[in-house]
């Protein structure tokens, strides 16, 4: 299966899910989250705005302030292929950009260097337990990931969770990811 069908049967199964399991994973994994040393030691969060039918990331930026931490959220740049974060204090910051995403608004929003990012949570469709991830097929986390020296980690379903994914030579891999049931622990 190439990886632009394995992101299409991806996207069916998290479509599956059922309203009240889907809201009683995210809160698992929500809580498996905030009783991390990963995220109790890290005083900079970026996470990226989600939507349908990913897990729920609001909630945890909702938190994140309310434990004063600083979070800070991905806009991409399609024509150079990357991201820039932004610190988010408000929701109100946010636009919908292409594929209808909510991105930080550059004229309300301040930068943040990619040093400054404590713990990176990454997102993805599936994950091996070696860590690795099909992303939504852009490759801008990739990139990142190649000079990011701070913690990476990923947050998904069991049901996201797959024996293997094909992996390229510019692939990086997520320290962590934590699912409803467990934490996972990535190889190295």
């Amino acid at each position: 299966m190439s990886k632009k069908e394995m992101r299409k049967s991806q996207l069916q199964v998290l479509k599956s899910i059922g309203h009240l399991a889907f809201q009683q994973k995210c809160f698992e994994i929500e809580q498996r989250l905030f009783e991390s040393h990963e995220w109790k030691q890290s005083s900079t969060v970026s996470i990226t705005i989600s939507r349908p039918p990913e897990l729920d990331t609001w909630n945890i930026i909702k938190r994140g302030w309310e434990e004063g931490k600083t979070m800070v959220v991905p806009k991409c740049l399609p024509e150079e292929r990357r991201l820039i974060f932004y610190k988010l204090n408000d929701f109100h910051q946010l636009e919908q950009s292409y594929f209808n995403l909510f991105e930080p608004a550059p004229a309300k929003s301040v930068a943040v260097h990619n040093e400054s990012i404590e713990l990176m949570i990454v997102p993805g469709l599936s994950y091996t337990n070696a860590g690795f991830r099909l992303g939504f097929g852009g490759g801008y986390y990739d990139r990142l990931l190649s000079a990011f020296a701070g913690t990476t980690m990923s947050l998904a379903f069991e049901e996201q969770m797959v024996e293997s994914l094909p992996i390229e030579s510019f692939d990086m891999h997520v320290s962590t990811i934590l699912t409803e049931l467990r934490r996972i622990d990535c190889e190295d």
